[in-house]
């Protein structure tokens, strides 16, 4: 039995108290962006995910707390391959909110909603998991996301015309830039292997971004493209296998934090409160036909230093008393095409959007760990 008496000590903050002071948070900053969908249908796939957590949450708040405006209606579609989570089921019988099951490389379940706005954000994003299901993955980026444009695309024939279109991509488009490309800008146009275990990921969110861009070019579908760098925080399951939440989970679990590297490799990380922010500036404010970095430029640190915040946060909250430790993978392919650093450059994003992230990586981090207090859950 694994000791789970680490994290009775001394939280700073509840969970619940976490995720309400971080919609709040999202809704003030996004004021004006929510008014523009009030009374607007609005659908997100992969509304189940880590990134849909906030997503879906930051609407229905904003519908709670704005009694004096026409609510905007969610439409959420997620297959729910690992189960419905909790926070699903509390919102089941609201009227604003559509909620069903659904494999996004299928065509859709309706033929006659229009939507003034979509999120395609239905994808695997752990790299442990996306390379255990590569078809899968690139069922979901590929074929899911033309089904959705063919749908836009039908709508607008119907003269309701979408307003946004945003598809999430990744970092990873870009594989791993030489020093000279990093802060890695939208401009650079990538190193990615098109075969390597990665791939699957990678190119498919490749292809995803030109399929975008090109229904943009040729029918003038409002297409925005966001490129997330490692975004964090509650929404993101102790069991995902990114490096944030396998650090969390040695310490909630009272064991030592292991790298399976030599803790040299760098990257920023940006709060899910300051990331949904951007996406959300982007669906409404962004330019057709364009992508954006979201993320943080500082601090850039090396996967050492995060483990050893981390561990300070937890022995000085939770009681942690582990020690971090270097083991190799048995996973031969674990670190293959897994880029040295990743920084983005946030300027394009700033001077368009007025995207302007605040939290500290500290304050993250410990807002993160008292998030998962409550959700230790393995599935």
């Amino acid at each position: 039995m694994r000791d789970r008496t680490a994290y009775r000590i001394n939280i700073p903050i509840k969970a619940n108290d976490v995720v309400r002071n971080d919609l709040g948070f999202i809704t003030d900053s996004l004021e004006r962006e929510f008014s523009l969908l009030s009374g607007k249908n609005l659908l997100i796939t992969g509304g189940a995910g880590f990134l849909g957590y906030y997503l879906v949450q930051s609407i229905l708040y904003w519908n709670d707390y704005n009694k004096g405006k026409e609510r905007i209606k969610l439409w959420m579609l997620d297959n729910f391959i690992r189960g419905v989570p909790t926070w699903i089921t509390m919102f089941e019988e609201r009227k604003d909110v559509n909620i069903l099951k659904h494999d996004i490389s299928i065509p859709l379940p309706f033929a006659n909603v229009a939507f003034s706005y979509i999120i395609h954000a239905a994808s695997i994003a752990s790299p442990t998991y996306y390379r255990l299901h590569p078809i899968e993955t690139m069922d979901g980026n590929v074929q899911g996301l033309r089904h959705l444009l063919d749908y836009a695309l039908r709508q607008n024939a119907n003269d309701e015309p979408l307003r946004g279109f945003l598809f999430f991509s990744s970092s990873e488009v870009y594989g791993d830039p030489p020093p000279n490309d990093i802060p890695t800008p939208e401009t650079y146009r990538g190193n990615v292997s098109c075969t390597g275990p990665r791939s699957c990921y990678d190119e498919s969110k490749r292809y995803g971004e030109t399929l975008c861009v090109s229904f943009y070019r040729q029918y003038l579908l409002p297409t925005k493209i966001a490129r997330p760098f490692n975004n964090y925080g509650p929404g993101l399951r102790i069991s995902d296998r990114r490096v944030i939440p396998d650090f969390a989970r040695n310490i909630f679990f009272n064991e030592d934090i292991t790298l399976f590297s030599d803790g040299t490799p760098t990257r920023t990380f940006c709060y899910v409160a300051d990331a949904i922010i951007g996406y959300y500036k982007i669906l409404v404010n962004g330019l057709a036909g364009e992508m954006y970095n979201i993320g943080v430029k500082e601090p850039e640190i090396s996967m050492m230093e995060l483990a050893k915040r981390m561990a300070d946060i937890g022995r000085r909250y939770f009681g942690y008393s582990g020690k971090i430790i270097h083991k190799i993978s048995e996973d031969e392919n674990y670190l293959t095409d897994s880029p040295n650093r990743r920084c983005p450059d946030i300027a394009k994003a700033r001077k368009q959007l007025a995207y302007a992230p605040s939290i500290s990586l500290d304050k993250g981090l410990l807002r993160t760990m008292c998030w998962y207090t409550e959700n230790l859950q393995e599935e």
